[in-house]
Order: C-alpha cells, then sequence, then structure tokens
C-alpha cells in the first residue's frame, strides 16, 4: 500500500527540503522585520544577515551535503519503497523536534532585539545551509529529469 517509486521518493525529498528553506528565510526575515523596527538606528540587523549565510555555507558543507547524499543513497536502496520514507523515522523525529524549539525560540524573542537577532541568525543559516545543499538533489540521477521513466 502507498508504494511509491525511489525516484518520487527523491523528488518529495527535495521538495520538503527546499520548502524548509524558504519558510526559514520567510522566519528569519520577519525577525529582522521586528528588530529593526525596535531599532532602525542600529545596523546589527545586517550583520545577522551576513553572519546567517556564512554560517549557512558552513553548515552546508560541513554537514547538510553529506545528509543529503546519505539520504539519497538510502532511497536508491530500498526495495518496496513507501510514500513516507523520503526520510527516516529518526529524521522525522529531529525535524519536529526543531520546528517547535524554532517556534518556541521565535515566541520569546518578540520584543527583545539581541534574541531576535540571535534566533534571525540562527534560522537564516539553516535557511542558507538547506538551500546550498540543496542542488544535491537536483543533480542526484534523473530525480528530476523529466523525461525518465
Amino acid at each position: 500500500m502507498l508504494n511509491v517509486s525511489t525516484r518520487c521518493l527523491k523528488i518529495v525529498a527535495g521538495l520538503i527540503w527546499f520548502t524548509g528553506a524558504l519558510v526559514l528565510v520567510v522566519k528569519g526575515g520577519s525577525l529582522l522585520a521586528e528588530a529593526y523596527i525596535l531599532r532602525s538606528e542600529l545596523h546589527w540587523p545586517w550583520l545577522a544577515v551576513v553572519s546567517g549565510l556564512a554560517l549557512g555555507f558552513l553548515q552546508a558543507k560541513l554537514v547538510f551535503i553529506n545528509s543529503c547524499r546519505k539520504n539519497l543513497d538510502r532511497i536508491s536502496k530500498l526495495e518496496r519503497p513507501k510514500l513516507w520514507q523520503f526520510f527516516t523515522t529518526k529524521f522525522f523525529v529531529m525535524l519536529v523536534a526543531m520546528i517547535l524549539v524554532g517556534a518556541t525560540l521565535s515566541r520569546l524573542a518578540h520584543r527583545n532585539y539581541p534574541f531576535l537577532l540571535s534566533v534571525a541568525v540562527l534560522d537564516l543559516s539553516i535557511a542558507t545551509a538547506l538551500l546550498a545543499s540543496s542542488y544535491v538533489f537536483w543533480k542526484h540521477g534523473d530525480s528530476f529529469n523529466i523525461y525518465a521513466a
């Protein structure tokens, strides 16, 4: 029941990976906007953006790219792939935990300038790492080749 191709799982994994990045860009941007409204005379939000980008590219290189490759290799080895197997159970548990922690941090950061910037750096660094590593999904075999069977 709910058997799918490995190609389908790779596409779903890539789309969710990319969607997570977009959500974090929007979330981080809204935190930066709130920080700017609180203290528009300060230039710390720009440093937060640069820091988030730099940390994100580092995370992509050191962790996320290898994680993407391992997941795609794992998917390729599935004999009877099911729709929910685009990520491992462990990854889903970690994802839920990260979402809950991120939402809590964002809620706690409101009206606190340094906290807003810190959470924005965290969100932007993870978003950058997700975006920078997402090329692995797009380049991996024929996952996104529209002519592949």
